[in-house]
């Protein structure tokens, strides 16, 4: 049996897909943190709060660049890039859906920071709504590493 050394950088960075299991939880936590910061800084009309609401979502949006290429990069590794289907294709749109709604939500909180103007129901809504895709597009991703699956 072969042992492998967890402080070699090639155990590290050569991992078929221990890079994006490890990844994911940055943009999910920091977009979680971020939007719930944004509601609770509006709410309690504390700048401070908002602040912390801004950095989280422009971290968790920049986060989803080397999330989604770990993501995408472990699909070539392990499945030799044959055409998904299944939980793992759903779990692809999902995260494709996900990553686009943080950065729009970063995008409209940047310019209602900007503007100074209070944000929109609107936009409230929206956070909603990605959050819920963040949360099915992790749940799919759990089934797929074997976390969320049946004892």
């Amino acid at each position: 049996m072969l042992l492998l050394n967890p402080f070699d950088p090639k155990t590290v960075l050569l991992a078929k897909h221990a890079q994006h299991v490890v990844l994911i939880h940055f943009p999910v936590a920091l977009f979680v943190s971020g939007v719930m910061f944004g509601w609770f800084g509006q709410w309690k009309a504390r700048r401070g709060l908002l602040d912390a609401g801004y950095y989280n979502l422009l971290l968790a949006a920049a986060s989803t660049i080397p999330t989604t290429v770990s993501g995408l990069l472990a699909w070539q590794f392990q499945l030799e890039g044959q055409p998904l289907k299944g939980t793992l294709l759903l779990h692809l749109i999902f995260a494709c859906v996900s990553v686009a709604l943080i950065w729009r939500v970063w995008w409209l909180r940047r310019a209602a920071r900007n503007t100074g103007a209070h944000p929109s129901v609107a936009l409230i809504a929206l956070e909603g709504a990605a959050l819920g895709v963040v949360v099915v597009t992790a749940h799919l991703g759990g089934f797929l590493s074997g976390v969320n699956a049946p004892s």
